[in-house]
């Protein structure tokens, strides 16, 4: 279960809102860019980057001279992930909406400084983007290592909101001579591109290849 704080308690649309902490991960576990929101010289930034879940933790990275992640270490941050599943066209402009998964989470920024624990959050936002893709490619050296920073957030402080279903008219409304319903939206990988400086005979992995 989620536990409410005054950070994630639902103003409105109450009844979008789930404290299954297992919805929480299916949002997370299923999204490729988060939006990481710290405030660096005074003033708010959001910034998209890649993550990866491990267990109740979530890590994000990215370069050791980013603003972004200097500010957010050892800071309060937001981090936001969100799918769009569909638009949801009603009979009236006021009651369009959309069907949606997001979760926020807030919470303190942790600088990941222990080696093991690094390597793992790398790991995870490495196959978070592409499963499989850890064990096939060469792993950092201790330079790209150093020029890397982790930073770990908890999922402690947590709210998600799931919108489905077709559009709530007003009851005058529904005899509207006007179509209504939900134009979904599905997101799918295409063919891989080869890099052109590819050698000759290296073919697609069955990872990158049967990707879903």
């Amino acid at each position: 279960m989620l536990s409410t704080t005054a950070r994630t308690r639902l103003g409105r649309s109450k009844e979008r809102g789930s404290d299954d902490r297992e919805d929480l991960y299916e949002v997370l576990d299923t999204g490729l860019i988060c939006h990481l929101g710290v405030v660096t010289d005074g003033y708010p930034m959001v910034v998209p980057t890649a993550y990866g879940r491990v267990g109740d933790t979530l890590y994000l990275h990215g370069s050791t001279g980013a603003r972004s992640l200097r500010a957010a270490a050892g800071a309060e941050v937001c981090m936001t992930v969100t799918h769009l599943d569909g638009i949801v066209l009603a009979r009236s402009v006021f009651h369009h909406s959309a069907n949606y998964r997001s979760a926020i989470v807030y919470g303190r920024a942790r600088l990941v400084t222990d080696e093991e624990e690094r390597m793992a959050a790398l790991r995870a936002l490495t196959e978070q983007l592409a499963p499989g893709q850890w064990e096939y490619a060469r792993p950092p050296d201790r330079k790209e290592l150093a020029a890397t920073a982790v930073l770990a957030l908890p999922l402690d402080e947590a709210s998600v909101k799931i919108r489905r279903g077709a559009p709530s008219d007003e009851e005058d409304d529904y005899a509207l001579p006007l179509w209504a319903g939900v134009l979904p939206l599905v997101t799918t990988w295409g063919e891989p591109v080869p890099d052109p400086a590819l050698s000759d005979g290296i073919g697609i992995p069955v990872h990158i290849r049967n990707r879903k």
